[in-house]
């Protein structure tokens, strides 16, 4: 018995969407990262790009657990002297929810190229309309 391995011609990417109404962040960010990287697939390789595509709505309406709202602080540093810059969470989720979830999604997906590659097929949206209605997206649940 030999192992399987995936080639690009073999891959079917499939669209799905999640809607983050009401689900903390990190959950809908984790299924939104197993699917890019396509773990969900049995035919699922670490060394190939085999994901599909993933649109998220409704990221306004999605909730952070405990006290992490006015706890949690996003730093970033822009390469100037005395640069340092944070948001707390609960200004980034009033102002910009898609930014966080974003962010939330790429810290789960790996630092290398097959990452980069698995987050130009997230999508994601506010509100609950997206643009991506002809690609016939398959509603994923949590």
């Amino acid at each position: 018995m030999s192992t399987y391995m995936p080639k690009a011609s073999d891959i079917k990417r499939t669209w799905y969407i999640i809607d983050a109404n009401g689900v903390p962040l990190g959950r809908a960010a984790a299924k939104a990262a197993t699917i890019l990287r396509g773990k969900h697939k049995p035919t699922y390789a670490p060394h190939a790009d085999c994901g599909d595509y993933v649109i998220i709505i409704n990221t306004d309406k999605a909730v952070l657990t405990g006290k992490k709202l006015e706890n949690k602080v996003y730093r970033w540093h822009t390469g100037w002297i005395g640069g340092l810059k944070e948001i707390k969470y609960s200004k980034m989720m009033a102002e910009q929810s898609d930014r966080a979830m974003r962010l939330a999604v790429e810290g789960m997906l790996p630092n290398n190229t097959l990452g980069r590659k698995a987050a130009t097929r997230l999508r994601i949206f506010k509100g609950e309309q997206h643009n991506q209605a002809s690609r016939n997206p398959v509603k994923c649940e949590l």
